[in-house]
């Protein structure tokens, strides 16, 4: 028979006076106002027991199967600490069921050196794993007829996928950024027809895109859009702080345009609503400005397409150290998700 109730009923608690003196003297401190309280969810607590800590949170997405709704978003390589990131992030994709979007793989089209730090495939199992590009090196690539490097890099990395990282105002204040003279909706266009054995997605670097941006995007067959979102790391900004002082005062109104997670979820929804026969990419990656797993959480269920949530510094801080610091943070979002999925409910859609 299995357990109804795990704890110490009828028995004696060797506990209770100890845990009496922590709730009287820490109970000033834990007060939460009435602002405080996140109005985004209905909490009920009557309705179903504790969640069994090991319940897989099971979700069909790019083809597979996740057992958190969470993708680990792309961040770096071919730096020295770039092969212990990956490789942390890697094994907690395989632990925790995740996805995973490497950093930018331009080096590996012409060099080697740094393949190690890429390739994860033995690492991550049958979890989703996609390489990544920038649309500047698409560009030239269609330009020079050299598609069949992506893939060369995609077979050398046993990849599932491309993304491609759409990134006009990081370029453009980038330093030693590229200039590109196509639509990028032209670029990827032509890429789907060259490459339609392998699953595309589109991202954004951190400014996330408007309406008709993605109204063109959903409409194209890629497997999905990652919002990529402002709130999060700002490239534009990141590459701002990097030129001198009169450069960044001069174009800094620049990095603040863009758009929010929330706003995004808007759109899509509009969108869907609105040309539902015309929406061809079927699922999501909600990113930029995921504080924790219940601004995750809220926004996958208020997206009328099949959602996960990104995260990349959330990750990235952990996978720095220790394997077990970044097992201990994933195994603390998922116990979250647990509790909302089983004691939350949106309250609107925005």
């Amino acid at each position: 028979m299995s357990k109804i109730i795990e704890g110490s009923l009828g028995t004696e608690d060797p506990n209770a006076s100890e845990r009496k003196k922590d709730h009287i003297s820490l109970a000033f401190q834990s007060v939460v106002t009435g602002e405080e309280l996140d109005k985004r969810f209905y909490y009920e607590p009557v309705l179903a027991g504790h969640p069994d800590s090991g319940k897989s949170l099971s979700k069909s997405f790019l083809g597979k199967t996740f057992d958190m709704p969470v993708w680990v978003s792309s961040m770096t390589g071919g730096t020295a600490m770039a092969g212990t990131i990956n490789k942390n992030l890697a094994r907690a994709c395989s632990d925790f069921g995740m996805g995973m979007g490497l950093g930018s793989c331009r080096q590996l089209l012409y060099d080697d050196t740094f393949l190690g730090d890429f390739q994860l495939r033995k690492i991550i199992g049958g979890q989703p794993l996609y390489a990544n590009l920038g649309i500047a090196q698409i560009i030239s690539l269609l330009a020079e007829g050299k598609i069949h490097l992506i893939h060369t890099l995609l077979e050398k990395l046993e990849a599932d996928g491309l993304i491609v990282h759409i990134n006009p105002l990081q370029e453009w204040l980038q330093p030693e950024g590229d200039r590109y003279y196509m639509s990028p909706l032209e670029a990827v266009q032509r890429l789907l027809e060259k490459m339609n054995s392998y699953k595309i997605i589109v991202k954004e670097v951190g400014q996330g895109m408007g309406k008709k941006s993605l109204e063109a995007l959903l409409a194209l067959p890629l497997a999905a859009i990652d919002f990529a979102a402002s709130g999060g790391t700002n490239f534009a900004l990141l590459e701002l702080l990097r030129t001198e002082a009169g450069h960044q005062h001069d174009l800094k109104p620049l990095a603040n345009v863009g758009h929010s997670a929330l706003e995004m979820v808007q759109m899509v929804n509009q969108i869907k609503a609105e040309m539902p026969d015309k929406v061809l990419c079927p699922e999501v990656i909600i990113s930029g400005g995921i504080r924790d797993f219940l601004d995750g959480y809220y926004l996958i269920n208020s997206c009328n397409i099949s959602a996960v949530y990104g995260q990349a510094s959330g990750f990235l801080k952990f996978a720095m150290g220790s394997y077990e610091e970044l097992h201990h943070y994933v195994s603390k979002q998922k116990e979250g998700l647990l509790m909302a999925n089983t004691f939350l409910r949106i309250k609107q859609k925005p």
